[in-house]
């Protein structure tokens, strides 16, 4: 090798001659490289196709693939992955799909609508300690009632009379209170006067019924309506169970005389839901615990309202004392007053 020559041939020609177990190092070398970059590569693969539409090629080896036989793909995989593709709203081969695919796309009526339209019918501001438990009332009962597998019943009506009775039956203006109930109901696409009678004449037949006569109607024996209810509700595979109808199952027990104790009401709702109807009875128990912890609350509130109401009155009639021995101090100084220019009088004359 001469001096002339550049020092990159000299390095590649020195390269020529490495030992055979060096070449093999660095072939190693270079294959853990390309495969570090070859995970790097298939783990950001999914992620990048995540925010890119699917080609019909991808679509067509996805199919493909699922069509294989291969071992990493099971007949079970393969069906789920062709389903997903061919999936279509409301489409689906199933009996829910098939009884309830025609709403499919149908516009639904938001939260933030039925607020709206229930502020908007109130017309005042309600309460602030009766704001949060308003709040929550119109949210809840409107993703009940635009639920598909909803169906109102009595049971439903007097549950929600029930509660709408128990929250505002202490509301400091009655006239408002009227008011929030009418709009709580209509902003839920509902008839107040409807939703009163069916709860009234639900009450009225449980009058002088015992707990044994309830739990053998919601097992669906008799021709009462209570029987019809849980008759429907057992022939119903896709029946859904709300709030109001447990709170309305708790107040038939009120009225047939049931101990309203948070244990014994759980018992109780076990009984009528899980063994009489043959449905899930966890979340109606669950229900039963919230009404008698609100109904709690609510009393305390009551009794906190009626201490503030006397210590107002109290008030009121010391102030009204107050006043009156001002009066009664502000005549007397007037009457002397007077005597006193009387007789000042009487002396100026005598003098004169």
């Amino acid at each position: 090798r001469t001096q002339s020559q550049p020092a990159a041939a000299s390095a590649n020609r020195v390269s020529i001659y490495l030992p055979i177990n060096q070449l093999l190092s660095t072939k190693q070398i270079y294959t853990m490289k390309f495969s570090r970059s070859s995970i790097i590569l298939a783990a950001l693969a999914p992620s990048v196709s995540a925010f890119t539409s699917q080609s019909v090629n991808n679509r067509a080896t996805s199919l493909s693939m699922s069509e294989s036989s291969t071992p990493f793909f099971s007949s079970s995989i393969s069906d789920a992955l062709d389903r997903e593709v061919s999936y279509l709203p409301g489409k689906a081969d199933s009996d829910f799909a098939r009884k309830y695919g025609h709403l499919a796309g149908a516009q639904v009526r938001t939260v933030g609508e039925a607020f709206s339209q229930f502020s908007d019918m109130l017309g005042t501001p309600v309460n602030a300690l009766y704001k949060g438990i308003c709040t929550d009332l119109v949210g809840s009962l409107h993703l009940i009632v635009v639920n598909a597998r909803f169906n109102k019943d009595p049971v439903f009506s007097l549950g929600l009379v029930a509660v709408l009775d128990l929250v505002l039956k202490n509301y400091p203006e009655q006239d408002t209170a009227k008011k929030i109930k009418t709009a709580m109901i209509t902003s839920a696409g509902l008839d107040e006067a409807e939703i009163d009678a069916e709860a009234a004449s639900l009450e009225a037949w449980a009058q002088g019924k015992t707990k044994d006569e309830i739990a053998s109607a919601l097992k669906g024996e008799g021709d009462s309506p209570l029987a019809a209810i849980s008759n429907a509700a057992k022939a119903d595979e896709y029946w859904m169970y709300s709030r109001f109808f447990g709170l309305g199952l708790v107040r038939l027990m009120d009225t047939v005389g049931v101990e309203q104790d948070m244990s014994v009401a759980y018992d109780c709702m076990e009984e009528w839901v899980g063994t009489c109807m043959g449905k899930p009875f966890y979340t109606a128990c669950s229900d039963s615990d919230l009404y008698f912890k609100q109904k709690g609350k609510l009393d305390m509130m009551e009794t906190m309202m009626k201490e503030i109401e006397i210590r107002e009155k109290k008030r009121m009639a010391d102030r009204l004392e107050e006043k009156a021995e001002m009066a009664l101090k502000k005549a007397e100084k007037d009457v002397l007053m007077a005597e006193q220019i009387a007789l000042e009088a009487e002396k100026e004359k005598q003098s004169a």
